[in-house]
């Protein structure tokens, strides 16, 4: 009778909250009438100390055994929040999808992964909620914490830290990391259960923003153990193209190939559409998105990665849009945090 006793246990927590909730309980009581007979004999801090106790056991015992009796759905639960950078000089919004237990668990116990997205204004299009929902009613994903930051000048605070393109695009990527770093992730810390070990750890983004995601966690493995590049914009260049050797000058390609050793500990996941792009610079018969992305891949085995730390993505006709996005998003959450790596 194993639901039984189950049942018999809430059903005493929940009383015991009740007991020692009630204002009227004879515990209150005593605190109640002892404030109200003495309280013109006690100092009035001592009034205030005591008044406080009480209304402290009253919150801390209503959250405590109320935690037996909710049950969670499988909806993600929603959270926003504005966080003023110093970096970034403005306010930036930032939306969060908590996991549906994140509110049943007690004395804080337990942490959960995160993972990073930029480009936040377009997860509603992407249908990370839906996309969460239906994995966590499958069973098919462990709870998870996912953070939509949302931009202002994407050409500007997007891009390669300390190394603007050609077009002088990317120069706040520098301050936008240290948002990253300084700001929000410490914010994350303080205030929501967030896991701080790097293999729990994920930053996404699209576009330019896979581009900006890539630049963050390849360049601090000891914060971000994922990756997660959708239709990255690798074609970021240091300088004008030039017919003549159309693949020079990527700066991510660049730097990676400069790293004398990536960090084995880093995961990385990258995803293309056929129809990303038109362009074919090298005349290879593949566009660039696909070409970009395939030679990062062969730079990060080449610099010690191994294969079954990257996971490649190519969707037939998939476009540079969130539809395509959003097709590929359940393959990227279950990469990324499965139970088995």
């Amino acid at each position: 009778m194993v639901g039984a006793t189950k049942s018999t246990d809430y059903q005493f927590f929940t009383l015991l909250g009740i007991a020692f909730t009630k204002i009227d309980n004879p515990v209150l009581s005593l605190s109640n009438g002892f404030l109200f007979g003495l309280e013109s004999a006690l100092p009035k801090k001592v009034v205030l100390l005591i008044s406080s106790i009480k209304q402290f056991f009253q919150e801390y015992f209503l959250y405590f055994f109320s935690a037996f009796r909710r049950k969670p759905g499988k909806k993600p639960l929603f959270r926003s929040f504005t966080l003023e950078s110093s970096y970034l000089a403005r306010p930036v919004d930032i939306q969060l999808l908590l996991p549906p237990q994140y509110e049943n668990t007690v004395f804080g116990e337990q942490f959960f992964p995160l993972v990073l997205f930029n480009d936040g204004q377009d997860l509603e299009a992407i249908q990370l909620e839906q996309h969460l929902h239906e994995a966590y009613s499958r069973k098919g994903l462990p709870p998870i914490i996912t953070a939509g930051i949302f931009p202002k000048d994407r050409m500007q605070e997007y891009g390669t830290a300390k190394i603007p393109d050609y077009k002088k695009r990317g120069k706040q990527a520098q301050a936008y990391t240290n948002f990253i770093l300084l700001e929000l992730l410490p914010y994350l810390e303080a205030h929501f259960r967030v896991s701080k070990t790097p293999e729990n750890r994920a930053f996404a983004g699209f576009s330019l923003g896979g581009l900006s995601a890539f630049d963050i966690c390849f360049k601090h493995p000891k914060v971000f153990g994922i990756v997660g590049v959708f239709s990255g914009a690798l074609w970021w260049r240091s300088k004008a193209f030039n017919a003549k050797e159309p693949d020079a000058d990527r700066i991510v390609h660049t730097y990676v190939e400069k790293t004398g050793k990536a960090s084995k500990n880093q995961r990385y996941w990258f995803q293309t559409g056929t129809l990303d792009e038109t362009s074919d610079r090298n005349n290879n018969g593949i566009i660039d998105a696909i070409d970009d992305t395939l030679d990062l891949i062969s730079l990060l085995k080449k610099k010690g990665i191994p294969e079954k730390q990257i996971r490649y993505l190519e969707i037939q006709e998939g476009r540079h849009e969130p539809k395509t996005w959003s097709d590929a998003m359940p393959d990227f959450l279950s990469w990324a945090f499965a139970a088995e790596k």
